[in-house]
């Protein structure tokens, strides 16, 4: 089968959440780099593939998808006897519930918090304090549920690792590397489930092939 091909900036971390579920599959692809900075994601050819314009974008043969949760369930769904089982053999209430929870109540703080402290550095500007105060209360209140929830759970969906956990893990893994990691590490349980998504051999490939920044001298 020939590689799957994702589209978008190596270091996105939505890129990173596909790349996430394809590693976890055991799935060969190639990132084909799309750079924001110079307006990639506008120009026609890209646009043939995302109308939105926006990354990531996959290409399976002759299926075009966008949009990383879209992506990842098609993945998780054609590719079920590959690699992990990322999807529960019957119908999973927590795992439907917490899909959605990422979506509309982690993502929406996490997201702006990692702009602000990983991405706003790299391209040469700073944080915005009043903005980072914001989400990251915010975040609190959420992680509060989900410390009471892994209190009884071992993953998001019971005992075994899904599609809702490898959703979340790629900007627990930028979250965990800002000033606000205590939002992750303050709470024991869920540290110990982020450390369980981090030690698996999927997700570390995962990580060990961003280009990350070296961290900042002392």
């Amino acid at each position: 089968m020939a590689p799957l091909k994702l589209y978008g900036m190596p270091l996105s971390p939505n890129v990173v959440r596909v790349a996430t579920v394809l590693n976890e599959k055991g799935l060969d692809f190639e990132i084909i780099p799309v750079d924001l900075t110079t307006g990639a994601h506008k120009q026609p050819d890209f646009l043939a593939l995302n109308p939105f314009g926006q990354i990531p974008a996959l290409v399976d043969g002759d299926e075009v998808l966008y949009e990383s949760r879209a992506i990842n369930r098609y993945i998780a769904t054609k590719y079920a006897s590959s690699g992990a089982a990322l999807l529960p053999a019957t119908p999973s209430a927590k795992l439907e519930v917490w899909l959605e929870v990422e979506s509309h109540h982690f993502y929406p703080n996490a997201s702006p918090l990692v702009f602000q402290l990983v991405f706003r550095p790299l391209f040469g500007g700073s944080p915005d304090p009043v903005v980072v105060d914001k989400h990251a209360h915010e975040l609190a209140k959420v992680l509060d549920v989900y410390e009471a929830h892994l209190a009884q759970n071992k993953y998001l969906a019971g005992d075994q690792f899904t599609l809702a956990d490898a959703n979340h893990a790629s900007y627990l893994l930028y979250l965990t590397k800002t000033p606000k990691a205590g939002l992750v590490n303050d709470r024991p349980h869920v540290k110990a489930w982020w450390e369980d998504i981090a030690a698996r051999p999927a997700f570390q490939k995962t990580a060990a092939a961003l280009p990350l920044p070296p961290p900042p001298s002392a």
